[in-house]
């Protein structure tokens, strides 16, 4: 932009003013960006555009997220052994699925070892003289005030350390101060892993309905 030099009022002093620029190259300037801000909403796309590529967007981020959302719930959920109903598999003290044969490889007959049973409770698996598991499992928690009863392999007996209760090799109560007898479980094994479900039948220790149904 230049500026004229025009007289000053004052003597000796010089003053500039700026000069305007001619009608013809405004207009011109006007035009210029008028016909760019039409170029531009022309390349716009319209919503139907819009909507496409944000779907497809959308997909190519769905692929990998995905991938690796998978493996992470691949990594974390355990894979379930399949068991009849609504059986749970018995845990051992590392929480693994119990194995049969692996069990009785270090479980003789007569033992009874806490393995983790239905929603978590320690549960007793029996083995039996013929060195199989036996039938059922046996809940570890004490009638009384819920103390873990431990098995006591001496006296071929249950004694619940906290009161005093006992308990007869099958879990049946045989001295208070607890009230009815630990609870059963259905032991089973398919496919060498053993399954624990849920005594709904009459309890055989004491031929009446079970407490814990």
């Amino acid at each position: 932009m230049q500026s004229a030099l025009v007289s000053s009022p004052v003597v000796g002093r010089p003053s500039f003013a700026v000069a305007q620029l001619p009608r013809a190259s405004r207009a011109s300037r006007t035009s210029l960006v008028t016909r760019a801000a039409a170029i531009a909403a022309e390349d716009v796309p319209d919503a139907a555009k819009r909507t496409t590529m944000n779907l497809l967007l959308l997909g190519a981020a769905a692929l990998p997220v995905g991938y690796m959302a998978f493996g992470f719930i691949a990594l974390v959920v355990p894979p379930k052994v399949a068991g009849a109903g609504g059986a749970q598999s018995a845990k051992d003290a590392a929480g693994n699925d119990v194995r049969a044969s692996q069990w009785l490889q270090t479980h003789k007959p007569k033992d009874h070892s806490l393995v983790q049973g239905l929603r978590g409770d320690a549960t007793y698996l029996v083995v039996t003289d013929a060195g199989e598991i036996e039938k059922y499992g046996i809940n570890a928690v004490c009638t009384h005030l819920g103390c873990v009863v431990p098995w006591n392999s001496n006296e071929n007996k249950f004694k619940c350390p906290c009161h005093g209760s006992q308990y007869n090799n099958e879990g049946k109560v045989v001295r208070g101060p607890a009230p009815l007898s630990l609870a059963l479980a259905h032991a089973n094994v398919d496919n060498d892993f053993v399954f624990l479900d849920k005594w709904t039948e009459t309890d055989f220790r004491t031929g009446q309905q079970p407490w814990w149904s």
